[in-house]
This record gives C-alpha cells, sequence and structure tokens, in this order.
C-alpha cells in the first residue's frame, strides 16, 4: 500500500518497501542544492583569488574513498560517506575562518565545490548494500535480469 506525503509542491508516494532513496521533487531539490553550493563554492573560490592548479589538483581528492571498497561495502560506505558529508569541510571552514588561514579555507572551498558537484549529479551518501545505492537513488547502469 502506497503511503501519500503532502507537502508544498513536493508531493511524493513512496511505497511500504522503500529503498532509503529520496524520489520526485525532494530529489531535485537535492540535487539542485548540490548545484548550488558548486558554484557558490567555485565562485568563492575565484573571489578568494584562490589558484586554479590547486583547485585542479584537490577537486578530486575526496573521490580517493573509493578505495575504501576494496575492503567492503560496509567500510566502503562508511569511509565514502566521511569524506562526501559535510561534516568535515564545514568543521574546517570554521576553523579557517577563524584562524584566518587561505589555504585552509581553500580546502574547505574546494571540498565543499567537490560534494556539490557529486549531489548536482546524482551520486548521494552511499548505503552498505553496495556502491550503487545513494540517498539520491541507485546509480549506474541495471543488472541485466537473469
Amino acid at each position: 500500500m502506497p503511503i501519500l506525503t503532502m507537502g508544498t509542491g513536493m508531493t511524493d508516494i513512496a511505497g511500504a518497501e522503500s529503498s532509503g532513496a529520496v524520489s520526485g521533487g525532494v530529489r531535485a531539490v537535492l540535487r539542485l542544492e548540490g548545484l548550488a553550493l558548486f558554484i557558490g563554492m567555485t565562485l568563492l573560490y575565484y573571489i578568494w583569488d584562490g589558484d586554479w592548479w590547486v583547485y585542479a589538483i584537490l577537486f578530486f581528492v575526496p573521490d580517493l574513498s573509493f578505495a575504501a571498497y576494496l575492503s567492503g561495502p560496509r567500510f566502503g560506505a562508511m569511509i565514502y560517506n566521511a569524506a562526501h558529508s559535510y561534516l568535515a569541510p564545514m568543521a574546517i571552514m570554521t576553523t579557517g575562518f577563524a584562524t584566518a588561514s587561505p589555504l585552509i579555507l581553500s580546502i574547505a572551498m574546494i571540498w565543499l565545490a567537490h560534494i556539490g558537484f557529486d549531489r548536482a549529479l546524482g551520486y548521494g551518501l552511499k548505503y552498505e548494500t553496495g556502491f550503487s545505492f545513494t540517498h539520491l537513488g541507485r546509480i549506474g547502469k541495471p543488472q541485466a535480469p537473469m
């Protein structure tokens, strides 16, 4: 039996057996938030007059967390999610403002830009069931039926 949730323009119907992923208007809003974060942090980095070679090198550093999946999906999801949640870069940004450190602020802006970019593309935080299962929905090609 589907469950109907009422909202302001973001009404979604979820089945009783949910994948844990958002859908419909809520998913679109989360992806747009990611795009806004990516654009905002990249623009702030530009205004901050950061070096673009540093941006290019550090932008994909959080994706090194993929390697944790070599130890299994549970550990992989834990490490990937730690590298792709807002908690650490926001703490670093706060520290950067408190200490007036351009390097720390640059790292935080680039890290947040990366997270926003991933969210805009639909790459969400991972579930322990495997890399393809995210809070923004399943990613990758569906497996062919056997």
